[in-house]
């Protein structure tokens, strides 16, 4: 599973013209479901993000999404699956089937609301517009396989 999480001042999801899920200030999570990926890796992905210092107090990422007030955003995105190794075309054949996909990432969106977060969300499978007043801007990549993160590969 691997999600993009943004911190914003406010974001939207926009359907055919409606709004589907908002926040104010919180984070707004793209989750992208793998093949393989389970129970486990939404739910540890939904502590990381509820527990994640993305905010500032007494330093610049001193507080978590619920000290700051916050609320999450989900988006299913399965485009974070993409291939981009051989050709100019993404490859999605990592991205979960849609039956998966979705039951996951609303999981993480449910746990997260288990944790006491206010939780919104996109619409899953939706063709949607997604709008975002990132601050910071801070973005960051987590990614979880086997029900553990996957470290970022080292650089050298």
């Amino acid at each position: 599973m691997i999600t993009l999480v943004q911190r914003v001042a406010a974001a939207r999801v926009v359907v055919d013209g409606d709004v589907v899920g908002a926040i104010e200030c919180g984070l707004l999570l793209f989750v992208g479901v793998e093949q393989g990926d389970g129970e486990a890796d939404a739910d540890l992905t939904a502590r990381k993000v509820a527990g994640l210092r993305a905010f500032p107090g007494r330093t610049p990422t001193d507080l978590a999404v619920g000290d700051a007030g916050g609320g999450c955003l989900v988006v299913s995105q399965f485009t974070l699956a993409a291939e981009l190794r051989h050709g100019n075309r993404p490859d999605f054949t990592a991205a979960a089937p849609p039956a998966l996909a979705d039951a996951l990432y609303r999981r993480v969106a449910e746990q997260l609301a288990a944790a006491g977060l206010p939780v919104a969300m996109g619409r899953f499978g939706a063709s949607m517009r997604v709008e975002a007043h990132n601050d910071g801007p801070f973005s960051v990549v987590l990614t979880v396989r086997g029900g553990k993160v996957v470290p970022r590969p080292d650089p050298a």
